[in-house]
């Protein structure tokens, strides 16, 4: 199983991607879980499988344009259709890179590639609508770069990914969907109102195994999660969708430290 997640790591073409996804998970849940006889945990995180387009730049080279514009709704939505194509290979990349977890992380993992391949077609198809395509505009490689920095270490990633990155979702989207309402855009407040309810469970799943790993490390998951984010310069700011991070696993505690970082 592990080398068919691997396969499906490096397809380069987006939807050849996701339909790969969807077999893989259904083998899965059709099939139950089955290693196979590569066990051996990979030694970095090779560069995924992504189109030629779109163009990579640097975060501080993407404009923010007005949601009550069309030109900034196509912008707002190939930024989530990138995020999204990135989040379906950190899943992967997950399932794939830490091997000795137990046969539900991968289940989980595998489940939530699969999720964020509907996404990045549901997307892909709305771009479509509004008669253009993913890699029409730049986007910029901050998720890709985290995985890199978090390979050596699933807890890191757990903390990191899903806990930082992914989180930060369940506080921007509410906000771009009431400006999409705002704009008359309902289609578009479909898609991401989907997307939005699903990765509140995602973010669980990455609290559950980040805390599952630190109870193996006896290692206090609160203080544990600010001192990673400090050491690895992750950036996290408020306002916080305090009850979806609630629901995805986070404390009262962690958001009242979040608050002070």
């Amino acid at each position: 199983m592990f080398e068919l997640i691997y396969q499906a790591l490096m397809l380069r073409e987006p939807l050849q991607k996701c339909r790969a996804v969807h077999q893989l998970y259904q083998q899965v849940l059709d099939e139950g879980w089955q290693p196979g006889t590569n066990n051996t945990a990979p030694f970095s995180v090779p560069d995924p499988g992504r189109p030629e387009l779109p163009e990579l730049v640097s975060p501080r080279f993407s404009k923010n344009r007005p949601l009550t514009s069309l030109r900034g709704r196509k912008a707002l939505l190939h930024a989530v259709a990138h995020i999204e194509f990135n989040a379906i290979n950190l899943a992967l990349d997950a399932a794939w890179r830490f091997r000795e977890m137990p046969d539900q992380f991968y289940l989980e993992w595998l489940r939530v590639a699969d999720d964020e391949a509907r996404h990045f077609e549901l997307l892909n198809t709305r771009l479509n609508q509004l008669d253009m395509s993913y890699g029409d505009l730049v986007a910029h490689n901050g998720l890709w770069q985290t995985a890199c920095k978090t390979d050596h270490d699933v807890l890191v990633r757990m903390a990191l990914v899903p806990r930082v990155l992914e989180a930060r979702g369940l506080d921007v989207t509410p906000m771009m969907i009431e400006k999409l309402k705002a704009a008359g855009d309902d289609a578009s407040v479909a898609v991401l109102s989907v997307i939005l309810s699903e990765e509140v469970a995602h973010v669980e799943i990455g609290s559950r195994w980040y805390k599952y790993c630190c109870e193996l490390r006896s290692v206090n998951p609160e203080s544990t999660f600010v001192k990673l984010i400090e050491e690895y310069n992750s950036v996290v700011r408020p306002p916080f969708n305090e009850k979806a991070r609630l629901q995805a696993g986070f404390t009262k505690a962690e958001l009242e430290q979040l608050k002070l970082l």
